[in-house]
């Protein structure tokens, strides 16, 4: 069985229940392979990464497998505003955000609601240089654990979102984005786009964030924000002290 998201946020749990925690969102048109059912519960799989979870089976939109194997084949499109509106056939808007999935509109065998888009879309590979102003669009969002959206993101979501907005594929946590790419030495090697991994007192890859110019980082932590970095880690001037240790950067794209 297969689905598609026909909500703007979806929130994907750890659990079939509404007490577990949220460890992903699926957005608007991102589709899903169905793997078993509970009550109201389906546990997924999102397509774009492999990410599984439980989601409410009223909060998406069953479809065929050929459709969804026409979704799989199609190019990404997305939404490119903080936030932008599909207009249904009853003329009902429904409030997208930024990332939200464009891909199946033009497919009249797939849009069977017949939504309509008139807003900015992006798709194709933006020179890694790109990175660093999409990743502005989310500057001051709240931090939110297994958020996706400006309105709430975690620091995984937030680089998968920026990479994905620019046409690059990523996995969904940092434990596994660290494991994609090239290691660098030196932060002196960086370019503004790589990104830079933390860990905690056992070891463990816990943060991850964007490297900027001049020897800065944007990430998730409270907030999206911009921070110092160094070769301890990442400085917070405003706590006037570190609060990430160093692990790795890396070289993705």
């Amino acid at each position: 069985m297969f689905g598609i998201c026909n909500l703007a946020i979806v929130p994907v749990r750890a659990e079939a229940s509404d007490r577990s925690e949220i460890v992903t969102q699926l957005l608007f048109g991102e589709h899903i392979e169905i793997l078993e059912r509970h009550n109201q519960w389906a546990r997924i799989r999102i397509q774009y990464d492999d990410y599984e979870g439980w989601v409410d089976s009223k909060q998406y939109q069953e479809i065929t497998k050929e459709q969804f194997d026409l979704l799989s084949k199609d190019s990404i499109i997305l939404n490119a505003d903080l936030i932008d509106y599909i207009t249904a056939p009853n003329n009902l808007l429904l409030p997208i955000p930024l990332g939200a999935s464009l891909s199946f509109l033009n497919n009249s065998e797939i849009n069977t609601s017949n939504f309509d888009f008139e807003g900015t879309k992006t798709s194709g590979i933006k020179p890694k240089s790109a990175l660093i102003k999409t990743a502005f669009m989310y500057l001051n969002a709240p931090y939110l654990w297994g958020g996706k959206t400006p309105f709430g993101i975690d620091c995984s979501g937030f680089t998968q979102m920026v990479y994905k907005l620019n046409g690059y594929k990523i996995h969904r946590d940092a434990s596994q984005q660290a494991l994609e790419g090239d290691p660098l030495s030196f932060i002196e090697e960086c370019e503004p786009g790589d990104l830079a991994f933390f860990d905690n007192d056992e070891g463990n890859i816990t943060h991850v964030g964007i490297i900027m110019e001049n020897n800065y980082i944007i990430h998730a932590s409270g907030k999206v924000r911009i921070d110092r970095l160094d070769h301890t880690g990442i400085y917070n001037p405003e706590l006037n002290k570190h609060t990430h240790k160093l692990r790795v950067i890396k070289k993705i794209i």
